[in-house]
């Protein structure tokens, strides 16, 4: 798995902070646009309304990260 590094929040212009310290959002802080498209597209897929429960979407979201070596 490739290494990205990312940079701390205080680094990132204030209006394109997010509000969650994950390193899977905060790698984007290179390109704080993105990183915020990014939060804002997670933030939809995560936590609207729809069949899953959010508890079952982070399961999803653990067994993949665990299929693709990922270390978060």
């Amino acid at each position: 798995m490739a290494w990205i590094d990312y940079l701390p929040s205080d680094a990132i212009p204030e209006d394109q902070r997010v509000d969650d310290p994950d390193n899977i959002i905060q790698v984007h802080g290179v390109n704080a646009p993105v990183m915020k498209q990014h939060f804002e597209l997670y933030a939809q897929l995560m936590r609207r309304p729809g069949p899953l429960t959010l508890v079952q979407r982070e399961m999803v979201a653990v067994v993949v990260s665990s299929m693709n070596g990922c270390h978060y």
